[in-house]
């Protein structure tokens, strides 16, 4: 069984600590505090846009990303060493944020101004969302935006799935011909086509809404942003700053 590196297991240990706390302290106070919501939202903290990369939603949540970290991290902490591995780790996390929050606001302003327009102010849209409980006198148009929009926030974000798949853009481009599996598609395929077809997938789920698992609130984006991230890291890197001969 190959060995797990130090920075690996820290992390591990920490998104196993942050798991428990979510089951046991405070109700739901310890998973709102760390979550990470919608900026607009009242429950947004600026500490949320790290801290919700050590949050999970469940036992299969945490269980999944913490076997790809042992499995991808590991090997690419040993290559790169622990400073530039947790480089890239919060690197691909936030360019996960990212684009997830970028996509999020696509989806979010077009119909905000166009409540604002219509006549109801900010704070009454806000309170809205807050409560579920559209103001008084809407008409089914605004009805249906404020329907539109109330998932977006109040949805919150968690999970280490954009830091790992930006690890395993970075372990594809230091083994291209390592072959991977997807636990639903069990056929070896080798890294240099693997991460570009998680890619284009992930892209298809999050601009379809669907999901393989049946899943709902699943950010496919955050996976594309961390896997993208993730890749232009190791490509700068390698074309900058490593010795070449040590990618043959």
């Amino acid at each position: 069984m190959m060995r797990i590196s130090d920075t690996v297991k820290h992390l591990i240990i920490i998104n196993v600590i942050m798991f428990i706390g979510t089951m046991f302290i405070g109700g739901n106070l310890f998973s709102n505090l760390f979550t990470m919501y919608f900026p607009k939202n009242e429950a947004f903290q600026p500490w949320q846009i790290i801290t919700h990369m050590f949050m999970h939603g469940s036992l299969i949540h945490i269980a999944l990303n913490m076997f790809g970290l042992w499995m991808f991290g590991s090997p690419v902490e040993q290559a790169l060493g622990s400073k530039r591995f947790l480089f890239i780790y919060f690197s691909a996390g936030l360019g996960a944020l990212a684009l997830q929050l970028g996509e999020y606001y696509f989806r979010f302003l077009p119909s905000f101004n166009e409540l604002i327009t219509s006549g109801i102010s900010e704070a009454e849209i806000l309170k809205s969302l807050s409560s579920g409980v559209p103001p008084t006198g809407v008409s089914t148009l605004q009805f249906n935006q404020l329907e539109d929009i109330f998932q977006i926030y109040n949805t919150g974000m968690v999970g280490a799935s954009g830091c790992l798949m930006g690890i395993i853009a970075a372990f594809g481009m230091m083994n291209p011909n390592a072959e991977l599996m997807l636990i639903f598609l069990p056929i070896p395929v080798k890294a240099k086509y693997f991460i570009p077809g998680i890619l284009i997938i992930e892209t298809i789920l999050g601009l379809s809404g669907q999901s393989i698992f049946g899943g709902v609130n699943i950010a496919h984006f955050a996976h594309v942003g961390g896997a993208i991230t993730g890749a232009i890291i190791m490509w700068y890197w390698k074309k900058t700053q490593f010795n070449k001969n040590r990618w043959n």
